[in-house]
């Protein structure tokens, strides 16, 4: 097992430190093809629009099952919308939010995140969909506040260790109450994302998560050299006190923080380098959600964008890490054997992309990323501590966006 484990760890982390890597802020995937803009367009004042976001994809990961069971997501989301803008700093929307799987006979009838995790009895049979209603006032060019419906997933531009890109297919709308406050040196996103509601003697507990995600920028973005920090934080909370369940308040937080850097080489084919370092860490503040109480990584990884393609390559180390909303390839639990989790698992990743925008709002892309894991040791509390030997995995997708809005009236 030590063999195994300096055949595939031979290339030595540092090397990996120092090309550091691409902080989701500047993810090509994310930024082109997942992320919404928020901000509201003054020149579209008093008029109403009919707007329509559909990602189509097909997703497939390949994965040993002691790590996390492999699984393929072929299907659709649409959200079909009316805005109205009511003035050049206020906007209003409702609609609604769907999910479709080609094959799939029913769907989750609450809120879910991790559909290949899915095991909920409660199901509806027709298809699975969800309120959209929004309201937003800018109340500067830098402060907007967000009610309803909130700006989420790939917008929060948090780490892939806190943050699994997968979630932007197949995560219900986050809703609550969201803060966005931009200037030259700062963006700042805070949010509550509220998940469930009780009522007086509710047979569940309320849930709900908070978020806050800062970039400290030392220069402009367009530098040659952009220098810029990140600060990251996530709490989940499971409680109440007018539910029947008789459980404990339970709190999960993860957190993280890094720095990075761009370089912007503007040349013909090359376009840029990104670099970074970040730092994530986790705290069971109460109750027994995991079996761990708190843990830390390592991640590092340096991205080019070449023309539409951008090359990427990654490496993670982590002790007693659990991420709440993070790839689970990024985490020491084992997503197949209850209650075991990896000691100090590592992983070395690459991947390429490919995104083409063909007009505002249409876009096209394709994503594929290798992952090994190198020999390590897995404790389970039935089994004790067993070697587990080096494991490969690998996932690619197809995602197609289409976002149009037509016009139905101006006053």
């Amino acid at each position: 097992m030590r063999n195994s484990y300096r055949k595939y760890s031979s290339i030595p982390a540092s090397i990996f430190l120092m090309l550091a890597g691409m902080y989701a802020a500047h993810a090509q995937m994310s930024e082109k093809a997942f992320r919404t803009e928020y901000r509201i367009d003054s020149l579209r004042s008093n008029r109403l629009f009919v707007e329509i976001d559909n990602l189509n994809f097909f997703r497939n990961v390949e994965s040993p099952t002691v790590v996390v069971p492999g699984y393929t997501l072929p299907g659709f989301r649409l959200q079909a919308k009316a805005a109205y803008y009511a003035s050049p700093h206020i906007r209003l929307e409702g609609g609604a939010h769907s999910i479709w799987f080609w094959g799939a006979e029913r769907y989750p009838a609450f809120s879910y995140s991790a559909l290949s995790r899915w095991s909920d009895g409660r199901a509806s049979h027709v298809v699975h969909a969800y309120p959209l209603l929004r309201a937003q006032v800018a109340l500067s060019r830098q402060v907007n506040i967000v009610l309803g419906s909130l700006y989420g997933g790939a917008s929060h531009q948090l780490v892939e260790p806190l943050y699994n890109p997968e979630l932007n297919l197949t995560a219900d709308p986050e809703t609550g109450m969201q803060l966005l406050y931009d200037t030259r040196w700062l963006h700042f996103d805070t949010w509550i994302n509220w998940e469930t509601f009780i009522y007086t003697n509710d047979p569940k507990q309320e849930a709900f998560t908070f978020g806050l995600s800062a970039l400290f920028r030392c220069n402009r973005p367009e530098s040659a050299i952009h220098v810029y920090f990140p600060l990251q934080v996530l709490a989940r909370h499971l409680g109440g006190q007018i539910d029947t369940t008789g459980l404990p308040v339970r709190t999960a937080l993860n957190g993280s923080a890094g720095i990075g850097m761009d370089w912007n080489v503007r040349g013909r084919t090359l376009k840029k380098i990104h670099l970074a370092l970040d730092v994530p860490g986790y705290y069971q503040h109460a109750g027994n959600l995991w079996p761990l109480k708190r843990g830390y990584g390592i991640y590092a990884s340096a991205a080019a964008d070449i023309s539409d393609f951008r090359v990427k390559a990654a490496y993670w180390e982590c002790r007693n890490f659990i991420s709440m909303y993070g790839n689970p390839l990024f985490g020491a639990p084992s997503m197949s054997v209850q209650d075991a989790y990896f000691v100090r698992p590592r992983t070395y990743s690459l991947g390429g992309e490919y995104v083409r925008t063909f007009a505002p709002g249409y876009t096209l892309g394709i994503d594929f990323d290798f992952h090994l894991r190198p020999s390590s040791l897995m404790h389970d509390p039935s089994a004790g501590v067993s070697p587990v030997p080096a494991k490969t995995c690998y996932s690619f997708g197809v995602y197609l966006r289409l976002n149009p809005s037509f016009l139905i009236k101006s006053f």
